[in-house]
C-alpha cells in the first residue's frame, strides 16, 4: 500500500506563490507517475500537471502552463508542486495522485491513479 501527504497550502494574494508537497510512504517503489489534481467548489476534479518518476518527464494542464512546475525528489519520496503567479481562478482543494501506470498522454485521467492525498487547500484572494 502507498500512502500520500499533502503539505503547503494556504492562503495567498493574486499574483503570489505557493509551494505544495506530497510525501509518500509505504511501497513508493511502484509508484511510476505522480500526478497533482485541483477541484473548486460545484466543479469536477481537474488535473493539473503529472511527473513520471523514472525520467522526469514532466505534463502540465493548458491552464497552468508556464506559471506552475512540478518536480520530483525520489530520494526522499516527494513530488511538489511550484505555483507563481496565483490567479482567484487557481482557488481549489489540490489533491496528489499515484499510479503504478507509467503514464504518458493519458495522465489526465483521475482513474488512473489508483492512490491519492486527503487534500490541500489552496485560496487566492483578489
Amino acid at each position: 500500500q502507498v500512502q500520500l501527504v499533502e503539505s503547503g497550502g494556504g492562503l495567498v494574494q493574486d499574483g503570489g506563490s505557493l509551494r505544495l508537497s506530497c510525501a509518500a510512504s509505504g511501497r513508493t517503489f511502484s509508484l511510476y507517475t505522480m500526478g497533482w489534481f485541483r477541484q473548486a467548489p460545484g466543479k469536477e476534479r481537474e488535473p493539473v500537471a503529472a511527473i513520471r518518476r523514472s525520467d522526469g518527464t514532466a505534463y502540465y494542464a493548458e491552464s497552468i502552463k508556464d506559471r506552475f512546475t512540478i518536480t520530483t525528489d525520489n530520494a526522499k519520496n516527494t513530488v511538489s508542486l511550484q505555483m507563481n503567479s496565483l490567479k482567484p481562478e487557481d482557488t481549489a482543494i489540490y489533491y496528489c495522485a499515484g499510479t503504478t501506470a507509467y503514464l504518458n498522454t493519458n495522465w489526465r485521467f483521475p482513474g488512473r491513479y489508483g492512490y491519492w492525498g486527503q487534500g490541500a487547500q489552496v485560496t487566492v484572494s483578489s
